[in-house]
C-alpha cells in the first residue's frame, strides 16, 4: 500500500490524476486484447510491481529513434517505467557510465543475470564481412549478438531495424545488415515501426509481468494485439474499392478527415499496425490522420518493397 500511494502520489506531482491514469490503463488493456476485468491488474503492474526483470538493452545499426519513443512514454513516464518497472542494467543511451565502464557494466550484468534477463535490441545486425561494418567496445554487432542474446530469458527487437533489418537493410546493403533474429539464428519477439509506438513496447513488458508470459506472436513474430489487423482497416479514412473506385462506406467519418489516400500511395492495406488506434504523441494523431500517407514502416523490407512511397501499388 505504501509503494502504491508513493506511485499516486508522484503522478499528482506530475499533473496527472488518478484518473487519467486509470483511463490510460484501461486503454492498454484494450489494446492489449484483455478483457476489462485486467484494469485493476494492469494499474496494479505499475502501481505496486511485484518484480523487477533486468533489462540489457543493446544499439546496434540504427538513429536512436527508437530509445526516443521509448524516452517520451507517458502513464508510466520513463522514469516509473525504467526505476520501478524495469531493472536497466545497461542502455547506452541513458546509462551514465561510459567506455570501460560500461563494457565491465555489461559483462556483470550478463554474468549475474544469465538465462532470467529481457535483451531488448534496437537495430539491425552487420553480417558481412564478419560483422565488420558495426562495433561498439571493438566488438562487432555480430559478435555481442552472439554473445548476449542466446543468454537471455526473452529477446525483443524494437523498431523495424532489429526486427527486419529495416533502413540499413535496404538496396544494396554492402554491410549485409539484418534483423537480429534472422543475424543470429534466433526466435525474437518483433515490435516493428520506424519508430514503434511506445504502447506496443509497454504493452508486450506488462503482458510478461502480468501473465508471466510474452504475448502471443503473429508469423513474424509481432505481437498479434499489435499487428493483428492492417492499417487499413482501423482506418477512419477507410473505403472499400469497387469498379477500379474507392467509394466511401456508409457512416464513415470521412467527411471530416478526407478520402482514402490509396492513389496517394498509402501502404495501409499490405501493412499490419495498430497506429489508427494507438496514435503517436499521447494519442494526439498519426500520419493519415495528419493527411499524410502511411508509408508501410512496420513491415519487412519496406524501403524497397513499399517505394514509391507516393504512388498506389
Amino acid at each position: 500500500m505504501e509503494n502504491e500511494k508513493a506511485f499516486f502520489d508522484k503522478l499528482e506531482q506530475k499533473g496527472v490524476s488518478r484518473r487519467d491514469f486509470m483511463k490510460y490503463c484501461t486503454f492498454l488493456t484494450a489494446t492489449m486484447g484483455l478483457s476489462s476485468s485486467f484494469v485493476p491488474k494492469v494499474a496494479d503492474v505499475f502501481a505496486a510491481p511485484k518484480q523487477r526483470p533486468p533489462v540489457i538493452w543493446l544499439h546496434f545499426g540504427e538513429c536512436t529513434g527508437c530509445s526516443e519513443a521509448f524516452l517520451r512514454s507517458q502513464y508510466p513516464y520513463v522514469d516509473d517505467l525504467v526505476l520501478d518497472l524495469l531493472s536497466v542494467e545497461y542502455h547506452e543511451t541513458i546509462m551514465a557510465a561510459a567506455g570501460d565502464q560500461a563494457e565491465e557494466q555489461l559483462q556483470n550484468a550478463i554474468k549475474k543475470y544469465e538465462g532470467k534477463f529481457i535483451c531488448v535490441v534496437e537495430g539491425s545486425v552487420a553480417t558481412n564481412f564478419n560483422g565488420a561494418y558495426g562495433k561498439v567496445g571493438g566488438k562487432t554487432f555480430l559478435e555481442i549478438a552472439k554473445d548476449v542474446c542466446p543468454k537471455a530469458a526473452a529477446v525483443i527487437a524494437i523498431g523495424t531495424c532489429a526486427s527486419f533489418g529495416g533502413i540499413p537493410a535496404a538496396k544494396p546493403n554492402p554491410g549485409g545488415y539484418k534483423g537480429v533474429g534472422e543475424a543470429i539464428g534466433i526466435k525474437t519477439v518483433n515490435i516493428p515501426g520506424c519508430p514503434p509506438n511506445p504502447v506496443n513496447f509497454v504493452g508486450t513488458v506488462v503482458n510478461y509481468l502480468l501473465l508471466g508470459k510474452l504475448p502471443d506472436l503473429d508469423q513474424k513474430g509481432r505481437p498479434k494485439f499489435a499487428y493483428g489487423q492492417t492499417v487499413h482497416d482501423q482506418c477512419p479514412r477507410r473505403s472499400h474499392f469497387e469498379n477500379n473506385e474507392f467509394v466511401l462506406e456508409f457512416g464513415s467519418q470521412e467527411a471530416q478527415l478526407g478520402y482514402c489516400l490509396y492513389k496517394m500511395g498509402c501502404k495501409g492495406p499490405d501493412t499490419y499496425n495498430n497506429c489508427p488506434i494507438a496514435k503517436y504523441n499521447d494519442g494526439t494523431s498519426w500520419p493519415v490522420q495528419a493527411g499524410h500517407p502511411c508509408l508501410g514502416c512496420s513491415e519487412p523490407d519496406f524501403w524497397d518493397k513499399m517505394t514509391p512511397f507516393y504512388q498506389s501499388s
